[in-house]
């Protein structure tokens, strides 16, 4: 793959977190632009919160045309847009920036880019299911906006501090059976659900033997869902694979999620298929 050469027609795009070294944005996106001749260069910027507003300003002035959000501005950068779209008002958290003539506007394209995931490599009917998600954050947050337009039976929320899992449970109340547990009753439904979807960041590298529940309480039969794409396969999913489980892991949501945001951007269809090819290679896993 030839990177097309940066010249002063360059549109400048990026992603923002802290920290955000580990990133494999960069390498995802500047591969689309190039499969798809878009003239961008994307980069990765390291904003401790006390920059964020600052940044902001630089996005205007610099005439930064998209921009990704990672952990931990995805709630903070709200009031500093000028417009947030529906669904990410709903989430209450942006990850993706557009820049139309210096008005940003903030999308959220996590829980749709999981759920097409999901469908595609795990699972393709969540009618009527009983999914239960470990965490209540805002990546829980955004999923479960994104799974209640698919009709489960139920949605389970487990959270160390219990009364996250509650507000979460609360605020989507209209849509659907929410239900908000306890730790001690995390057992019971794990062997319950019919999906198990991992929001928290426990396994993610470095941290990789860390575990976000006990695999023991996993049925054979389970779906088991991990957010994290880092390591590809997360000790959770080592676990339940061991125990006849089916299992998804975080790399499907963050193409397509990234995927959304690069037609948000260009307004051209986002050569997903490279994209993954592209994090692969960076992973090793090529």
């Amino acid at each position: 793959m030839t990177i097309a050469a940066i010249d002063s027609h360059t549109t400048l795009y990026g992603v923002i977190g802290d920290p955000v070294r580990h990133s494999k944005s960069p390498v995802m996106m500047n591969r689309a632009f190039a499969e798809t001749g878009v003239n961008g260069a994307y980069m990765a910027f390291h904003i401790t919160p006390p920059m964020l507003k600052d940044f902001i300003g630089g996005v205007r002035a610099m005439g930064i045309a998209g921009v990704n959000v990672t952990i931990p501005h995805k709630q903070e950068v709200i009031p500093f847009l000028d417009e947030i779209d529906a669904s990410a008002q709903a989430i209450g958290a942006v990850n993706t920036i557009v820049n139309r003539d210096g008005r940003l506007t903030g999308y959220n394209t996590d829980g749709i880019g999981y759920v097409r995931s999901l469908k595609e490599e795990a699972t393709a009917e969540l009618e009527g299911k009983t999914i239960l998600l470990l965490g209540a954050g805002g990546a829980a947050r955004g999923i479960i906006h994104a799974l209640v337009k698919e009709r489960p039976g139920r949605l389970v929320i487990s959270n160390r501090t219990s009364d996250k899992a509650q507000a979460l449970a609360a605020a989507y109340e209209d849509k659907g059976e929410l239900v908000p547990i306890s730790q001690a009753e995390l057992s019971h439904w794990c062997g319950q659900a019919d999906i198990v979807i991992n929001t928290t960041s426990i396994g993610m590298h470095p941290l990789v033997d860390a575990l976000p529940m006990d695999p023991a309480w996993l049925r054979p039969d389970t779906v088991v869902s991990d957010l994290i794409y880092n390591p590809l396969k997360t000790s959770l999913l080592k676990e339940a694979e061991a125990r006849g489980c089916r299992i998804h892991g975080g790399l499907g949501m963050f193409i397509y999620q990234g995927a959304y945001a690069f037609e948000y951007w260009t307004g051209k269809p986002a050569p997903a298929a490279a994209m993954r090819e592209s994090v692969l290679a960076a992973l090793g896993q090529s």
